[in-house]
């Protein structure tokens, strides 16, 4: 079986619990904190995907880095424990949170940009959104310098792009027909 239809099990199963204990919402923060963290700190990933370090060391650590979190996610933490998963908790804790948004009809926009995004772009791109999508929306963006300026906007399999990398790639065809 694969990392990720394990993780979206094990994140399904941790929603299930967050859900009938009333705490998804709080669920889903520290799942943001769980994998925002790995994703930044090198150690921290490099220490959980570690098969030679023991799981209870792995276990005791991510409950010191994680003192703040939730009991539904110190569960999580002692059930990779038992089943010596740790080298998934990243993907747990992004599916987690995917599935977590689709429940509560939040749908994730990736805006590719150039440059970071100002509010000015901003308000463009929710401006564009409104015309794909009435569910709410929140935003990621990606930069990426290749695009020269404009933005391309995702959600779901929609794609709009506005990208002078884009129009410049229109021009080009047009001029050597």
């Amino acid at each position: 079986m694969s990392s990720t239809r394990t993780a979206i099990r094990y994140a399904k199963a941790i929603l299930d619990i967050a859900s009938s204990k009333g705490l998804a919402t709080e669920v889903s923060q520290d799942m943001f904190l769980v994998s925002s963290t790995i994703k930044t700190n090198g150690e921290l990933s490099t220490f959980i995907q570690n098969p030679t370090v023991k799981v209870e060391v792995k276990e005791n650590a991510l409950l010191e880095v994680f003192t703040e979190t939730n009991s539904v996610t110190k569960s999580l933490f002692h059930l990779l424990f038992e089943n010596k998963r740790f080298e998934i908790l990243s993907e747990i804790a992004t599916e987690y949170n995917k599935l977590f948004d689709e429940m509560n009809g939040v749908e994730v926009a990736k805006v590719t940009t150039a440059i970071p995004m100002d509010a000015d772009l901003e308000a463009k791109v929710k401006a564009k959104i409104a015309t794909f999508s009435n569910k709410k929306v929140t935003i990621e963006n990606i930069v990426d310098a290749s695009i020269i300026g404009g933005f391309i906007l995702r959600i779901g399999d929609k794609q709009y792009n506005a990208s002078v990398a884009n129009r410049l790639q229109v021009l080009k065809r047009e001029l050597s027909n």
